[in-house]
């Protein structure tokens, strides 16, 4: 089976939580979970972002779960790597 090690999103958020704290949150929810998030647009209530994800083994519905628990939108899943699990465990 395979896993996500990293993934780049396109979401729409509202103002709050603070971009800062959008990013905690995300980061929060695995082992080793690394997140980088670019706003690339802001208007009157809300903001686009991209945000990048890298972890060993990204839980996406745990993600998308998070991000619209939040207020946000996902928008389109951009970039995604993944890696055979056997492939993984022979690198390590």
């Amino acid at each position: 089976m395979a896993i996500i090690r990293r993934i780049i999103l396109d979401v729409l958020k509202p103002h709050q939580p603070k971009a800062s704290e959008f990013a905690m949150t995300l980061a929060d929810l695995g082992n080793e979970y690394q997140v980088h998030l670019a706003v690339i647009e802001v208007d009157e209530n809300t903001e686009s972002v991209q945000l990048e994800i890298k972890a060993p083994n990204i839980n996406f519905e745990l993600v998308q779960a998070a991000i619209i628990d939040m207020g946000a939108s996902l928008h389109s899943i951009d970039e995604v790597d993944a890696i055979s699990q056997s492939k993984f465990s022979q690198q390590d």
